[in-house]
């Protein structure tokens, strides 16, 4: 396993010594500072990857207090761990983390309890393969559109001066039911944008975060499992931390219904096979290619450490609704690529008001309702209601 990610992550992933964002943080510290200092803060889905990465670039500007929700309890022990151990990381003095989902009354009473001015969203589905059938397609539906619109309808009875929820590439022109939620999540958004000053973000990979085939990457091989990926995908890439400042920086100073993205170039793309390549040869191995999921099986069942080479079986994608490039805004979108140095800001006009995004969301569960619902009615009523839906 690699000892050190982040390392080989800017060597050979971003290819950036420094964070793509450092120049927008610094010019806008004094902004963020006012801001953030002695603020109130609820960061939910703040164990994954992304949402701990947020609070790690928000910790610098000592927030007052900070509440992270997660449903993972072992993901907030681990946390807490991370943020106490780490040299010099300042953590106010309220400081509470909450094990229960965040689209259950629990939350609500906690919510409507406190007065928070940061509210920072990151609870998401957020693969493509969990859409297998109706069920699964159901859960995601409600985790990135139901419950977000929830919170919402909390934040007008107890408002936030800033309120970001994280969206996906996949949103733009959406050919999967992950990338429509997320769309529809961001007509949501900037329905109450109206109301609520709001923001979010379309992201690239984050390079080894939790779930992601480069995670897995460290799995397969201290399992001696082979190298599995894509050959003929490619994807943009950000670290962990730049992750996280780039939601931070979309959270405190973007303006109410701005899209965030960060600005990659096609060059800087980097496909998933030549990632395992470069994993192996960090690790003093070089690829042993096979033709099939068996073979590659039998290798890795006869591998031992003194190889030389190591068993990967890369493959052509197939991956229903995968794309094989990532976009971060159609040619619909009023872009403003001016206003920061390294990050680009969708500007819109909200589609729905609060009152039509209710009622779209109570068709959705009169949808659910049906004892006859199977996936492909989903992906029609999906398709009624997001024009560019394909």
């Amino acid at each position: 396993m690699l000892a050190n990610i982040e390392g080989f992550i800017s060597q050979h992933i971003t290819q950036r010594n420094t964070s793509l964002f450092q120049t927008d943080i610094a010019k806008n510290a004094q902004k963020l500072s006012d801001e953030i200092e002695g603020k109130s803060v609820l960061v939910i889905g703040g164990a994954g990857t992304i949402g701990s990465s947020f609070i790690k670039a928000l910790l610098p500007y000592c927030p007052g207090k900070l509440i992270v929700v997660d449903y993972s309890e072992n993901g907030l022990t681990e946390l807490t761990r991370d943020l106490r151990s780490e040299y010099n990381k300042f953590l106010p003095k309220k400081y509470i983390t909450y094990p229960f989902d965040f689209g259950g009354e629990i939350f609500a009473k906690m919510f409507l309890e406190n007065k928070f001015d940061i509210v920072a969203c990151f609870a998401a589905h957020k693969h493509v393969r969990s859409e297998k059938d109706h069920f699964a397609i159901e859960a995601m539906l409600k985790n990135n559109v139901i419950n977000t619109s929830k919170l919402l309808d909390l934040c007008l009875q107890n408002k936030p001066q800033h309120f970001f929820c994280v969206s996906t590439d996949k949103a733009a022109n959406p050919v999967n039911v992950m990338g429509a939620s997320k769309k529809l999540m961001e007509n949501i958004l900037l329905a109450y944008s109206r109301n609520l000053k709001i923001s979010t973000a379309r992201f690239a990979n984050v390079a080894f975060s939790n779930g992601s085939l480069l995670y897995g990457f460290n799995h397969r091989f201290s399992k001696r499992q082979a190298l599995s990926s894509p050959k003929d995908v490619k994807r943009y890439f950000v670290s962990p931390s730049e992750s996280g400042q780039l939601c931070l920086l979309a959270c405190i100073l973007g303006n109410s219904g701005d899209i965030f993205y960060p600005n990659l170039n096609e060059s800087q793309m980097m496909k998933f096979s030549t990632i395992a390549e470069k994993y192996l040869g960090e690790l003093g191995y070089t690829p042993d290619y096979s033709d099939s999921e068996e073979e590659a099986r039998i290798k890795s069942k006869n591998w031992r450490t003194s190889n030389s080479s190591y068993p990967v079986f890369f493959f052509d994608s197939d991956t229903s609704g995968e794309k094989m490039y990532e976009e971060f805004f159609t040619d619909s979108d009023a872009v403003d690529s001016e206003r920061f140095k390294e990050l680009g800001v969708i500007n819109n006009n909200p589609k729905y008001t609060v009152e039509n995004a209710r009622e779209l969301l109570d068709k959705i569960m009169l949808l659910f309702d049906r004892k006859d619902l199977i996936k492909t009615d989903i992906i029609h009523f999906l398709n009624s209601v997001i024009s560019d839906f394909n």
